[in-house]
């Protein structure tokens, strides 16, 4: 046989065999950030929602931290249908003890609750963002030069003694005016000088729901609306809002699932 005509049936076969396949970069563990790959004209759902998928076939979701059940992904290409069931591990979290932060801070008087309710409003609007932005799908990078790690995604804090919601991100110490560096490239959704909890904070839109915010901040460089890229200095370390000290709290999210910084930062 020709052995132009073996070249187009072998490629023929591998595009036929691997129509249909998903792959997944990624662990199926609570808190963890999934890349997806699939056809780039498949329909993909997770859990029920549709998830957008690019033009090269990416596309990306995240497992809660409290994740109890196993999560169902459908993909459809010309009217038929894969399904796939993964079971979602359970993890161990640490219980972390904070003390020596203001009362207020701890237990916010009444005065506070419409400011805090306004600026969760702002918070939630900037991690609905679904853009079309691709940037979730290159690696991210670390937000400090040889920053040491003071609290991790997940921990229980126990603040003043009192309970109070998991922690949801990623801790590092630095000094005060520490130069901060963008994680990844991606669009300024919100840029705060003083909310009430997380003090001066930025949120970078990433694309496809994909978020990551930067708190406590000193001083912020950047604007709503303005584009940049990973690398770029946006601010530096400080210790606004419930704080005890300089340091940088980064969160990502996927809309409004919390999930791990470390699974994208390399740093479990």
């Amino acid at each position: 046989m020709d052995s132009k005509i073996i070249k187009f049936l072998l490629v023929f076969i591998f595009f036929t065999t691997n129509a249909f396949t998903l792959e997944f970069k990624g662990k199926f563990i609570q808190g963890h950030f999934i890349l997806g790959k699939t056809d780039p004209d498949a329909k993909i759902t997770i859990d029920k929602k549709i998830v957008k998928v690019t033009k090269n076939g990416f596309f990306v979701f995240g497992l809660g931290r409290d994740r109890k059940n196993d999560i169902i992904i459908i993909k459809n290409l010309n009217g038929e249908n894969t399904k796939i069931i993964k079971k979602v591990l359970k993890r161990e979290y640490n219980i972390q003890r904070i003390d020596g932060l203001p009362k207020k801070k701890v237990t916010p008087p009444k005065e506070v609750y419409e400011r805090i309710k306004n600026e969760n409003k702002l918070i939630g609007k900037a991690r609905a963002t679904n853009s079309n932005l691709i940037f979730f799908k290159d690696k991210f990078i670390l937000p400090l030069d040889n920053a040491i790690i003071t609290g991790v995604y997940g921990s229980q804090r126990i603040l003043n003694g009192k309970p109070r919601w998991p922690h949801y991100g990623v801790d590092f110490v630095g000094d005060l005016g520490t130069p901060i560096k963008a994680m990844a490239s991606g669009v300024v959704t919100l840029a705060e000088n003083d909310l009430y909890f997380t003090g001066a904070t930025l949120i970078f839109d990433h694309g496809h729901g994909i978020s990551t915010l930067y708190m406590h901040m000193d001083k912020i460089f950047v604007e709503k609306g303005d584009i940049v890229k990973q690398g770029d200095i946006i601010g530096t370390v400080g210790s606004s809002g419930r704080s005890t000290g300089p340091h940088l709290d980064v969160r990502l999210n996927w809309f409004d699932v919390r999930l791990d910084p470390a699974t994208v930062l390399n740093i479990n």
